[in-house]
Parts: structure tokens; sequence; C-alpha cells
């Protein structure tokens, strides 16, 4: 089973106990002022989700990781590797994304988590390219896609709720010459 450590966090796949806490981020409207059409989610579409991201662990060899605290074990949200169905003009295409729980913001966490995913998806996995999506106006965002390396590469509007969208990408090669 793939776990990633990091000097603060830990990544690891998905435990029934995990559907509480990420069911109150997942509640958090200013968490999911930028996911979709921004609505939140109760806890029997968070234990769905999971479900689904479990799946796609068994499908693809990756997948998105429960982040949790190391010190504390405290489960703070979300980040790993997904394939972005939502928006097909991008495929074939591997994103990174993250969600945290508010009071996670502004330490470095998201960019800690998806850095170690990055890392995973090009060093283990063997990918290519890897995207990430965020719309328009998510400044947090695109300042930790900015710190992962990767560069805006598109513009356009998500069709599963209308809203725009900047996606940025890395490859292998400058990922390789990034960490020489």
């Amino acid at each position: 089973m793939v776990m990633l450590e990091t000097p603060r966090l830990l990544l690891r796949r998905w435990r029934e106990e995990d559907v509480a806490p990420l069911a109150a981020v997942n509640a958090d409207p200013e968490v999911m002022r930028w996911i979709g059409d921004g609505s939140v989610r109760d806890e029997q579409q968070t234990r769905s989700g999971i479900e689904a991201l479990e799946y796609e662990w068994e499908a693809q060899g990756f997948g998105l990781f429960a982040v949790e605290i190391r010190s504390t074990r405290e489960l703070v949200g979300f980040t790993g590797l997904s394939i972005p169905d939502f928006l097909p003009e991008v495929l074939p295409a591997v994103e990174v994304g993250w969600r945290l729980g508010r009071a996670h913001w502004g330490q470095g966490l998201a960019t800690e988590a998806a850095a170690a995913a990055v890392r995973f998806g090009f060093e283990d996995r063997g990918l290519e390219r890897i995207v990430s999506i965020a719309q328009v106006g998510n400044d947090a965002s695109e300042r930790i896609m900015v710190k992962l390396g990767m560069r805006p590469f598109r513009e356009t509007v998500d069709p599963s709720c209308g809203r725009r969208v900047r996606i940025f990408e890395l490859s292998s090669d400058r990922y390789v010459t990034a960490t020489r």
C-alpha cells in the first residue's frame, strides 16, 4: 500500500474513520467556494467520494491520498493524482489536486503535500506530464501551482459548472531539470 511522508505530513490511503473529518472539510462553504459550482457536500456524498477515490487507486495505480499531520494524526484533507474527466479537452492527462480544511491554510501544507504527490507521479508512476486546474480567481491554488514549478497552459470553461478555469502543467523533463 502506497504511503508517502513529508517533514510534517503523512499521505496515505483512505480509512473509514476519515469520512467524518473529510465531511467537515467538505461542508465548509469557504473551502468549497472554488470546487465545481461551489456546493458543499454532506457526509454521505463524502463517503461516496472516498469510495470512488479508492476505486480510482485500484484502477489507475494512483489517486488522491488522505493527508494527515504526522505529529497529531489529524486528517486535514487530501492531495494526489486523478484523471480530470470533468474537463475532456485536456485529456489524456493526470491532475494534481488538493483540498485542506480552512484551519490548515496558509501554513505551506498544501504545497508540501502536492509536491510529494507530483514526485510520486513522476518518479514512482513514470508520468510524462501533470496538470493542475483552478477556477479563475482562486489565486491561492495558482500560487501553489507556481511553487510546484508549473506553468500556465490554457484557460477554458469547466463544462460541469460553467466557470472559467486555468490549466497549469509540468512536464517530467522540466521536473527532472528543476529537481537536480
